[in-house]
């Protein structure tokens, strides 16, 4: 019921009593804001009891009203504007105590994303990584961020990887000109869905490339390309999303493909460091700048 969700609330509108009425009205007006208020905030918000907004959760089929406020939130993900974003961040945190909810809410999303990782996803991700004949890496936006780092490590461990810039939709499928069966394609999305990364997704799964994709949840566009579908809690910090998650995610793929290819690893940073040496590119301990 969650990928239309305020469609089905409006269905049933004639069949609420006066009270679940207004409930719904509220939820389909501001459900970007409902989806973060408390039952008793809720039902203070439209003058009904904190009961009353728990059996309207019950009524529309959900089993009580945590379900009823994950289903908002998953509906609400990929339809919010930045601006909608910052005024709900702006009402769940305020300036009072800023730092440590932030902080506490990505360990808890690092913590999500840990017990419910598929662990055979994971391994079999890094299988086709270091398998492949090249690795392309794609991700739009702030998603982006994340492919470049990603990029930017498993070049260490692995011969060929090519992070796909993303410029526009030609410009994109033109840097994907030599993706094949042999290949690996990674690709990374998070709400609000960046229509090229799915249209790339599309075309190297069209190639015959394995896709592994790094997304928020099974109903991400993204999963039905995936050959390894690799989960990462992400939900809305501000006006953007938090990306703890999906980083920590990223780095232990970093890790788990570098210890897979030590040897290679191990001889890619023993020539870094003596480049690294000859061009004094660190200062040392003892050494004014």
């Amino acid at each position: 019921m969650s990928e239309n969700l305020v469609a089905e609330i409006e269905k049933r509108m004639p069949e609420f009593s006066k009270s679940q009425k207004i409930i719904a009205k509220y939820i389909t007006e501001h459900y970007e804001k409902a989806a973060f208020m408390t039952a008793a905030k809720l039902g203070a918000a439209v003058g009904v009891s904190e009961s009353t907004v728990v059996r309207f959760a019950d009524e529309i089929g959900f089993d009580g009203y945590p379900g009823m406020q994950k289903a908002l939130r998953s509906y609400g993900r990929n339809r919010l504007t930045t601006l909608q974003r910052l005024d709900i961040s702006s009402d769940r945190f305020g300036e009072d105590g800023l730092l440590k909810s932030v902080m506490t809410q990505d360990i808890e999303r690092i913590r999500y994303t840990l017990e419910n990782m598929s662990e055979d996803a994971f391994n079999a991700a890094v299988d086709k990584i270091t398998g492949a004949r090249c690795v392309y890496i794609f991700g739009a936006m702030s998603s982006d961020i994340l492919a470049r780092f990603l990029s930017n490590y498993l070049q260490l461990s692995c011969d060929n990887v090519i992070h796909v810039q993303p410029i526009n939709s030609s410009g994109i499928l033109q840097q994907l000109i030599r993706l094949g069966k042999e290949d690996v394609f990674i690709s990374i999305s998070f709400p609000r869905y960046f229509k090229n990364t799915l249209t790339a997704t599309a075309y190297a799964k069209k190639c015959g490339a394995d896709i592994i994709a790094i997304t928020d949840s099974e109903a991400s566009p993204l999963a039905e390309y995936a050959d390894q579908l690799l989960l990462a809690k992400s939900d809305i910090i501000s006006y953007t999303d938090s990306l703890a998650a999906p980083l920590s995610l990223v780095n232990a793929l970093v890790a788990a493909v570098g210890i897979r290819n030590s040897d290679k690893l191990e001889k890619t940073l023993t020539r870094l460091e003596e480049l690294w040496a000859e061009n004094d590119a660190y200062k040392k301990d003892d050494e004014n700048v």
